[in-house]
């Protein structure tokens, strides 16, 4: 049986990924700043019959991570997905942009994911497929811009491509494969309710792309139908 942990658990990609892993008789590890008050996750773990571990933590935060690390059992975990994010102001032009909203969300788009990283790094070292996929998106890519704003979302998400492509040249020693993954334009709270996909169809079409990845991918960045996405 396959452990999955999957961060920002309680709505969006990273709920939908704990279903449907779920379903698939994985176990998961679903990680929320607020578990308890995430009705949908809730259920779930009713209806796992043991393998829905929930566990709280704030990816903004460094002491919060590394507790619930240490909180966790000692079992190795085959897939870490890093979903949590946030969006941020997209408002702003160049002349009013809010510098401390912009740092929070590198916090939790960048450094969140690092976090995450280190303090399951050797859980994952463990594991047989030890693999880390980081859902970034499309708007992190610089040859891709061509309709500007989202200054904050934009500079987050290109951050963690370079932060994820360094960790897949440190961590290939050990055998860790790190890829980063555009999960399109999905119908969530951040994607709002025109876009393309829902979050069953998105997630399905990740999961085919993260059950085929190997050695040769780590350090790569694909969109969410197994294609090569620009950087």
């Amino acid at each position: 049986m396959t452990t999955v942990l999957v961060t920002g658990a309680s709505r969006g990609l990273g709920l939908e990924f704990t279903r449907q892993y779920l379903a698939e008789g994985d176990a998961v590890i679903a990680a929320a700043r607020d578990p308890g008050a995430a009705q949908s996750l809730q259920q779930l773990e009713r209806d796992a019959r043991g393998r829905l571990t929930l566990m709280q933590v704030d990816v903004a935060n460094t002491t919060s991570v590394r507790r619930a690390a240490a909180r966790l059992p000692g079992s190795p975990i085959d897939v870490l997905i890093n979903c949590a994010g946030v969006m941020g102001d997209e408002r702003p032009a160049i002349g009013s942009i809010d510098y401390d909203e912009w740092l929070r969300v590198l916090e939790v788009n960048v450094l969140g994911p690092m976090r995450v990283c280190e303090a399951f790094l050797e859980r994952v070292a463990q594991s047989d497929r030890r693999l880390i996929v980081t859902i970034t998106s499309g708007m992190g890519s610089l040859a891709d811009n061509t309709s500007g704003g989202y200054i904050a979302y934009r500079t987050s998400k290109a951050a963690v491509n370079m932060a994820m492509r360094t960790a897949a040249l440190d961590l290939k020693p050990r055998g860790i494969i790190c890829v980063v993954l555009n999960p399109g334009w999905v119908k969530t709270d951040m994607g709002g309710p025109n876009a393309k996909l829902s979050p069953e169809q998105s997630v399905s079409a990740m999961r085919r792309v993260i059950s085929t990845l190997g050695p040769t991918d780590s350090g790569r960045f694909y969109n969410y139908d197994g294609r090569e996405y620009p950087w």
